[in-house]
């Protein structure tokens, strides 16, 4: 059986033996717990982003980098490419599940929800859970997690605190900006699960979508790396099964949100997620290759005008 938490533990191993070079720092708390620190006290890097990435995603997906231009003007772009969709995409790289001990607070995702089962009914429906003695977590926070947490995270998992091992990076910084673009094929899995299709389906898939400028604020930051993947992101399937009514709402167009950097319209909802239409959260554009009829189909469309409203970039 495939093993998500194996998986990322080997390239956790890696990015340990490269710290220096990836620009990364691990900390072993005193109760054996490893935080590996990717942005919150360290600069970080493309590499490290992409490493972190992949870690997500149990080691069931792999990324590059390159440069395209919007409009003229140059961006890094990352590359996703998965072949076992639902278990990387839903049981591992989903942000499912919210890590709040005393005053820390961070959306956790990667393999560890696999053996936590968070949230069970993703687990029940793709018919997949882990069995792996060490726990590998990643959290979004511009704080690092305590002993407390990781022994929470840890109990949740039902493994040795010594076997748990937490990357850190906030949303505003180098390897923030590259693991939530590292998100768009996920963006699209989860769209389709959320209504109602069967991910199981969906054979292999691929993605890119252009990796965020960091600012300095980590809500700023939040806004503009999901306008990367709601404005820019191009995610390409190949599935068993395709229903063109369904695939038709998943794009980002299809929300009545659509239209305005994420940030604008997070402001307008008074910073309240409950007020935004959760629709909005899908890639841009969706090429979808049905093996059941051998046709292939597209839908949504790339927004330059937003994307670069969204990143404000100075031609100077």
């Amino acid at each position: 059986m495939l093993s998500v938490n194996e998986g990322a533990y080997g390239i956790v191993e890696e990015m340990l033996d490269y710290s220096e070079e990836l620009k990364i720092e691990a900390h072993e708390l005193s109760n054996g717990a490893l935080v590996v620190d990717c942005g919150v006290n360290v600069e970080g890097c493309y590499t490290a982003g992409l490493m972190f990435t992949e870690v997500c995603m149990g080691g069931l997906g792999t990324t590059s980098l390159r440069v395209e231009t919007i409009k003229g003007i140059p961006l890094t772009f990352i590359d996703v490419v998965c072949d076992h969709v639902a278990i990387a995409c839903l049981g591992a790289q989903k942000a499912g599940w919210q890590i709040s001990v005393g005053d820390f607070f961070a959306m956790g995702s990667g393999p560890a929800r696999a053996l936590a089962l968070k949230p069970k009914k993703t687990y029940k429906r793709i018919e997949y859970e882990d069995d792996f003695d060490h726990a590998v977590i990643a959290l979004e926070s511009n704080k690092l997690p305590d002993e407390k947490v990781m022994e929470f995270i840890a109990e949740s998992c039902g493994v040795e605190v010594s076997n748990t091992i937490a990357l850190v990076a906030p949303t505003a910084s180098i390897v923030g900006s590259v693991q939530v673009s590292g998100r768009v094929v996920e963006t699209g899995v989860f769209k389709l699960n959320e209504l109602g299709y069967d991910t199981r389906k969906v054979v292999c898939a691929s993605g890119c979508a252009p990796i965020a400028p960091v600012v300095k604020d980590d809500v700023v930051a939040m806004g503009i790396t999901n306008d990367s993947i709601i404005y820019y992101g191009s995610v390409v399937m190949t599935v068993k099964e395709f229903d063109e009514e369904l695939f038709k709402k998943v794009p980002s167009i299809a929300s009545s949100d659509y239209g305005e950097p994420f940030y604008t319209v997070f402001k307008n909802a008074n910073f309240d997620f409950y007020k935004i239409d959760p629709n909005i959260f899908a890639p841009a554009n969706i090429t979808v290759n049905d093996l059941s009829s051998g046709k292939t189909y597209q839908v949504g469309k790339l927004n330059e005008e937003v994307i670069l409203q969204s990143y404000e970039i100075k031609t100077i």
